[in-house]
């Protein structure tokens, strides 16, 4: 028995001990397979998932790394069957492996006879294969690709993938490096996707993923489809291209809600690739209107289930998916993992953060009390109501004032309610920006504030993804997309791009006391703890008293 910070159980969950001083190294050793489930204050409760081992696996991480760091960091004797079982679970990875055989094209290649023989008699599986080549292979039918990796996934037998891509149209795309290279970081994760062909690299907000979409762009110096959450995200990309590449603006199209340019390389919005006209998907052909090299998906956790199904069929072409956190609450990581690819990087926020390249971040939750009408209204609302009811509680409003005075910097104010939000805009006199908004406008407001002639915005959920505001230094959240671990990310991302004199940002979640709102609080709050970001909880009297 040795004193480590780690109590590792048969039912496959770790408890790690945060005040223990070696909290921070285990937490770093196990992140690449384990998923954080609970993280009150003391002890965060970890689990290991068949899906999170396959993605470790994927990434380079074999079962003796993850058992050696059990080990190193139990407390107690790390039970015998939970290390036989990770083992056994890593290794089902690649028995299966999908290849491109000179002579038949596509199939699925085994190195146990016996998983082949179980996954051709699956009805789900089996109307995906062709004709048995030889005990160890089958035919493959290639339209049938990413569903049978996902048919595969179910079954508990993932393939891995080997049957290479097509290069696409061929076109010129370089980095320009006048003043500036690529942070190691970028190049390991534009290494690890390339080498894998395919897959997800996780950064954090703020470390430069776009820039590693740019130069996985050159190494393929190809046609590329990019797919991104917004207009005002996918001009950004755009400016980034034309700053750090040799692409030209004639090279670069907008295919939009605005514009509907098909160009080399083509940016392209999730909301246009899923409208539908007489319940057909009127712009799914834009997948095929060129011969592309490569396809980046932006935000990749966010990617709707049209574009996952259309994605089955790309399963030809190199696929790059870019998120923050892989985190669905859908809990279709499988898919991602399937049809998109497996992660092939993951950088943790603190490490980039101790490289100086985002910036250090309080994080503070601030619990107010609700006034007795309020708590009335709460107590007696339907259940569908609550969660409104107490996330826009009026009380919060001066709670918000007194911390926007309290740092006189560059704030957002960020919420899920537009009657909120306007109620807010009024009372700090700041712009709103909103669903409605339009482009011009929000790149507009969006342009004053990185110039500091406005001191701050409140927004809706509309700035959650992609919106570069590296002036933002506080960020302040009323309400959300209920217990969102992504949005969390994403929006204490919005303030976590380094700052010129170093200071630390701050990011403020005011929660209605004994409501859903502090309940979904809690649960929002674990991915950032999974990363290392401790929340402190104040009372808001605290606040308004100058505490």
């Amino acid at each position: 028995m040795t004193d480590g910070p780690l109590i590792v159980q048969s039912d496959k969950t770790l408890l790690l001990e945060v005040d223990h001083p070696m909290a921070q190294e285990c937490r770093m050793a196990i992140a690449p397979f384990a998923e954080l489930e609970r993280s009150p204050e003391h002890v965060h409760t970890y689990r290991l998932t068949p899906l999170g081992l396959w993605n470790a696996r994927a990434a380079g991480h074999d079962a003796e790394q993850v058992v050696d760091a059990l080990v190193k960091f139990s407390r107690y004797a790390v039970p015998h069957a939970l290390l036989v079982d990770v083992a056994d679970t890593m290794d089902r990875y690649g028995r299966l492996k999908l290849e491109n055989d000179p002579i038949h094209g596509l199939v699925l290649r085994t190195t146990d006879r016996a998983v082949l023989e179980e996954v051709v008699r699956n009805k789900k599986v089996s109307p995906m294969l062709g004709a048995r080549l030889d005990p160890e292979t089958v035919l493959a039918f290639p339209s049938e690709r990413g569903r049978l990796k996902q048919a595969l996934l179910k079954v508990g037998w993932p393939a891995e993938d080997m049957a290479g891509y097509v290069d696409g149209e061929a076109h010129e795309i370089a980095m320009k490096e006048d003043g500036w290279h690529l942070r190691d970081y970028q190049k390991l994760a534009v290494e690890g996707f390339w080498h894998g062909g395919s897959g997800v690299v996780v950064l954090p907000c703020g470390a430069g993923k776009t820039i590693v979409g740019a130069a996985a762009m050159a190494r393929a110096s190809a046609t590329t489809l990019i797919l991104v959450t917004n207009t005002v995200s996918g001009r950004q990309w755009k400016s980034e291209l034309l700053k750090r590449t040799t692409l030209t603006e004639d090279e670069i199209g907008e295919y939009s809600g605005e514009k509907k340019e098909i160009k080399p390389v083509t940016i392209a919005t999730y909301q246009i690739m899923t409208t539908r006209r007489k319940g057909e998907y009127t712009h799914l052909e834009l997948f095929g209107a060129r011969d592309w090299g490569l396809v980046v998906y932006d935000e990749v956790h966010l990617l709707p289930a049209p574009v996952f199904r259309m994605t089955a069929d790309l399963q030809t072409r190199r696929r790059l998916g870019l998120t923050a956190t892989l985190v669905r609450e859908d809990g279709r990581e499988g898919d991602v993992f399937s049809l998109i690819g497996p992660k092939r990087y993951d950088a943790p926020w603190k490490d980039i953060e101790s490289q100086g390249w985002i910036a250090p971040a309080d994080c503070t939750e601030v619990r107010v009390t609700m006034t007795e009408a309020e708590r009335l209204v709460y107590a007696t609302a339907e259940p569908e109501d609550k969660y409104k009811l107490c996330s826009t509680a009026h009380t919060k409003i001066a709670v918000v004032k007194k911390l926007v005075e309290r740092h006189h910097d560059q704030v957002l104010v960020i919420g899920a309610y537009l009657d909120q939000l306007d109620e807010l805009g009024e009372a700090l006199d700041m712009p709103v920006i909103q669903g409605s908004t339009k482009n011009a406008e929000r790149e507009r407001l969006y342009d004053a504030f990185r110039r500091k002639e406005i001191p701050g915005l409140v927004v809706s959920k509309v700035a959650n993804f992609s919106i570069d505001l590296p002036e933002a230094a506080i960020a302040i959240q009323v309400s959300g997309t209920f217990g969102s671990r992504q949005e969390e990310a994403q929006r204490l991302g919005r303030v976590l791009r380094p700052k010129e004199d170093g200071r630390t940002a701050h990011f403020y979640t005011v929660v209605s006391r004994d409501t859903l709102d502090q309940e979904y609080a809690a649960h929002r709050q674990r991915f950032l703890a999974e990363q290392g970001y401790a929340y402190t909880i104040v009372d808001a009297d605290d606040v308004l008293s100058g505490g």
